[in-house]
This record gives C-alpha cells, structure tokens and sequence, in this order.
C-alpha cells in the first residue's frame, strides 16, 4: 500500500463472512457484487464504508 501512497490501510480476511456491496450513482439501493462461499451473504456486526464524493 505504501508503493500506492497509502499512509494507513486495513488488510481484509476476504472469508465467508466478507460481503462487498457497491451503491452506483443514480440507484436508490447498494447491490451485492460478490458470492458468498456458502450461498448466502451473513449477518455481522460490523463494517467498513467507503465514501466517494
């Protein structure tokens, strides 16, 4: 991450718990973009956004 400039960074487990959601402009509704290993994205308790302006 340094190469790309990045001071700070937060490595992700990318397990089956890992959900990875994209709202597009213009949609009223973020839409899941990865398949789950088992079938199903599942509930946890926490999360990380990113914010583009």
């Amino acid at each position: 991450m340094r190469s790309f400039g990045a001071t700070d960074a937060v490595n992700l487990d990318g397990g089956g718990s890992s959900t990875m959601a994209v709202l597009d402009p213009g949609q009223p509704r973020a839409v899941v973009k990865n398949v789950p290993s088992d079938g199903v994205p599942r509930a946890v308790a926490n999360g990380i956004g990113i914010f583009s302006r």
